[in-house]
């Protein structure tokens, strides 16, 4: 399951955060079915989110690695493989 976040200011805007993930983490797999869960932004993910993500099993494809994914130079499975570390250090590390 993929759900996208769009920011209108894109790295400029509010960030996806914790609270987006645990939406996701909440309906994909148990209401959906989904086996991979996803979540897409055209903008910034705080470091927060990134761990939960890692905690989570969850995918996050922020705006450099969708930019990667829309030049057509490597396909969505290889660039689902690691989730970006945080930039600095969370409480949840």
């Amino acid at each position: 399951m993929i759900q996208c976040k769009h920011r209108r200011n894109g790295a400029r805007g509010s960030a996806v955060g914790t609270p987006d993930l645990q939406v996701l983490n909440g309906t994909a797999r148990p209401v959906h079915g989904a086996d991979v869960a996803v979540i897409v932004t055209n903008g910034r993910v705080t470091g927060l989110a990134v761990t939960f993500a890692k905690q989570q099993r969850l995918h996050v494809v922020d705006r450099q690695t969708l930019a990667v994914w829309a030049s057509g130079s490597r396909p969505l499975w290889e660039l689902l493989r690691a989730v970006p570390p945080p930039r600095r250090p969370t409480s949840l590390s």
